[in-house]
């Protein structure tokens, strides 16, 4: 599939940035997976069938190299749960780790995958945008999905790639499943992972809009507290 350098992609007219939704499931015990770093099933019947009415709802779903070699996800909805389109598959992958063999680069969705400027890999199966110096520019990244015409953007993980989202300023809604089950482990992965803050002073802030119950757990759903 062709490739391209970021920069090449947009141009300066003016447009509307896509909008982000970040989703995940965690346990009670604010885990989204074994400390393995696999996969963990925390959402109950009644979320799964939201999260892939919400997949269908949106334009592009976005998941971090991690995510891709951890559970090798196919990032499709699942007829048994919601009816409607498949999204764009996106792939945050700064150095081009992601296998041939991935579930991601089969060919039946269209798929981007965003490296690094440096990153000289190409992908059957896939576009390759080469965005940022070291790790991929997620704002530029926005900027391109909005000029291809993409307009609402389902971020779904890992914890590096949510932490970035918000830490950024990037995010329009956050929504967070919890679930009624414990994983414990010291090190597992958390919604949130990154460098992290060290004051409550800079701790990002949110303000809750909605909780809802589903099945056995509950649906928290959140805003930034303040928009910049």
């Amino acid at each position: 599939m062709a490739s391209a350098n970021c920069l090449s992609i947009m141009t300066f007219q003016a447009f509307v940035r896509s909008r982000v939704t970040v989703n995940c499931a965690m346990s009670a015990d604010g885990k989204i997976g074994f400390v393995t770093r696999t996969q963990a099933k925390i959402s109950s019947e009644e979320d799964l069938r939201r999260v892939h009415r919400l997949r269908a709802a949106n334009d592009a779903i976005v998941v971090g190299i991690g995510t891709v070699l951890a559970d090798d996800p196919k990032l499709t909805v699942k007829r048994e749960y919601a009816r409607g389109k498949n999204p764009m598959r996106i792939v945050l992958d700064s150095r081009g780790r992601t296998p041939m063999s991935a579930h991601v680069l089969d060919g039946k969705v269209p798929t981007m995958i965003f490296t690094n400027s440096r990153c000289k890999r190409n992908f059957g199966g896939a576009e390759v945008i080469r965005c940022g110096d070291d790790r991929v520019n997620l704002a530029e990244m926005l900027d391109v999905l909005s000029e291809k015409g993409v307009r609402k953007v389902l971020v779904e993980g890992g914890e590096a790639v949510i932490w970035s989202f918000l830490s950024e300023g990037l995010v329009d809604q956050f929504k967070v499943f919890m679930g009624s089950i414990v994983l414990g482990g010291k090190g597992g992965p958390t919604p949130a992972g990154g460098p992290g803050v060290r004051r409550i002073e800079d701790a990002l802030r949110l303000r809750l809009r909605k909780v809802t119950r589903l099945g056995s757990g509950v649906l928290l759903e959140y805003v930034p507290a303040v928009r910049t």
